[in-house]
Order: C-alpha cells, then sequence, then structure tokens
C-alpha cells in the first residue's frame, strides 16, 4: 500500500515554504525600509499604506501582559501540534483540507520565527482602511493564517453537514428516527 504522504505533501510542503519564505523576505524589506517605525507611507493613497509596528501580542493586538511573548509563543506550537494532527488524519484526495492546514501552519511558523527571534515582537506593516479607521496592521503570516482558518473552519464545516446527511440516510434505511 503506497503512502499517503506523496499526494498531501505536493501541496503541503511548497505552501508551507512559500508562505513562511515570503513573510521572511516581506518582513525584512519592510524593517529594512520603512524606517522610522509607525510613519505610514501610502501605496493606494490612504487605503493602502504600509507602516512599520512591532506586536508583542496576537493578531489584532490581543496582549496579555509582560509575558506575552511566552505565551503565545506556547500557544503557537500547540496550534501546530494540533495542525499536525489534522494534517495526518486528512485524505491524500483532500486538497482544500491540506491547503487549509498548510496556510495556517506556515503562517503561525512565520510569525513563531519573529517571536523567537527578539522581544520585539512580530514585525507588522500592512496597513489598510479610510483616515482613522484602520484594520490592525498585519504581514504575510497573518493573512495565511486568516485565509487558511476561513478555509479550514468551511472544510470541516463541509464535512461535518456530510457526516450528518450520511447518518441521517442511515437511519432512513433502517427505518429509526
Amino acid at each position: 500500500m503506497e503512502s499517503p504522504e506523496p499526494g498531501r505533501g505536493r501541496i503541503f510542503w511548497p505552501v508551507i515554504i512559500t508562505v513562511i519564505l515570503s513573510d521572511i523576505v516581506t518582513k525584512w524589506i519592510a524593517v529594512s525600509d520603512l524606517y522610522p517605525r509607525g510613519v505610514p507611507r501610502e501605496v493606494f493613497g490612504d487605503v493602502v499604506r504600509l507602516t512599520l509596528v512591532y506586536n508583542r501580542g496576537a493578531a489584532f493586538g490581543l496582549h496579555l501582559g509582560q509575558y506575552s511573548r511566552w505565551i503565545f509563543l506556547v500557544l503557537t506550537i500547540a496550534a501546530l501540534v494540533i495542525l499536525a494532527q489534522l494534517y495526518r488524519q486528512t485524505s491524500v484526495r483532500d486538497v482544500a483540507r491540506t491547503l487549509a492546514i498548510s496556510l495556517v501552519s506556515g503562517g503561525a511558523i512565520g510569525n513563531l520565527i519573529d517571536r523567537v527571534r527578539g522581544p520585539q515582537g512580530v514585525v507588522d506593516f500592512i496597513d489598510i482602511g479610510f483616515g482613522d479607521m484602520r484594520w490592525p496592521t498585519f504581514n504575510v503570516a497573518d493573512m495565511a493564517v486568516s485565509t487558511g482558518a476561513v478555509l479550514l473552519a468551511w472544510v470541516l464545516w463541509g464535512e461535518e453537514r456530510s457526516e450528518r446527511a450520511a447518518a441521517s440516510q442511515v437511519r432512513s434505511a433502517s427505518g429509526t428516527s
């Protein structure tokens, strides 16, 4: 029997590597070119700007005090362990689920690298909004995590609906309710 890894691995590893490398390179450019930090540079007027900030907390500026770095580092590692388990349970043919897991994993690793690297926090630089109404500044890893999480939720919801429908058909066929 052939191992299921090659089928999943053809999607999983290239996506993870692409996300991590894209995140590292764009953060390096942001740190190099967007100095001093906190000064917005317009890309598409005021709607899309590049602004270098460091986030010591989690997504959307969630901060848990002086130990945030370590708490979010441990939570990220725990999430990666759960994602690894989901990956092992994923069918070779389940492209959407594999893609979702790889996007979330790649983004989590990208931000984990920043947390391990030092206490300044995660490098964020993409600044979107109108005037004073701004979305929290984010990075490539955040985009991968968000996109992957939405896709994973959609895939898992679809799996749950399919399982319920199959169970309902079995109950109907057996004459029980």
